[in-house]
């Protein structure tokens, strides 16, 4: 399945997000940013018509931090959202905003656990060469 990510039409909705960010992204955001563990992420990353708090490229890694507005009442939204999400290959990392606060080195070291275990994708298709799956029921090229 092709990426849908980051379309030209949900550019300025990602910009106001990033933004107005909440204190707890600010925080993380502290944590991760400028290769700080290991890899480069990204904030207010759109996949189809969702976007995301932050994205990890070369691990296909999602964190999504959750605040008391992904308790009951949006819980089917958020369903569907990581269910898409997942179709695209990519791993969802949820983490609450009180963790963030509470036990910042704790969240810090659960990201780098889970990022370790994510495989890397390649920077380039020219890199992929033959590690490119076969088709289903097909060899490769």
């Amino acid at each position: 399945m092709r990426l849908t990510h980051n379309l030209n039409k949900y550019k300025p909705l990602r910009k106001k997000l990033r933004n107005k960010a909440t204190e707890e992204e600010a925080i993380l955001w502290a944590q991760i940013r400028n290769n700080q563990l290991g890899a480069k992420f990204r904030r207010q990353a759109s996949f189809g018509t969702y976007i995301v708090d932050f994205y990890c490229p070369s691990h296909k890694l999602v964190i999504e931090l959750d605040g008391s507005q992904h308790l009951e009442a949006n819980l089917e939204y958020d369903n569907k959202r990581t269910e898409y999400l997942n179709t695209l290959g990519l791993k969802i990392l949820r983490i609450w905003n009180n963790d963030i606060r509470y036990n910042l080195s704790g969240v810090v070291e659960e990201i780098k656990h889970v990022w370790a275990s994510c495989p890397t994708t390649p920077s380039s298709p020219a890199t992929a060469g033959s590690a490119t799956p076969p088709q289903e029921g097909g060899e490769r090229n």
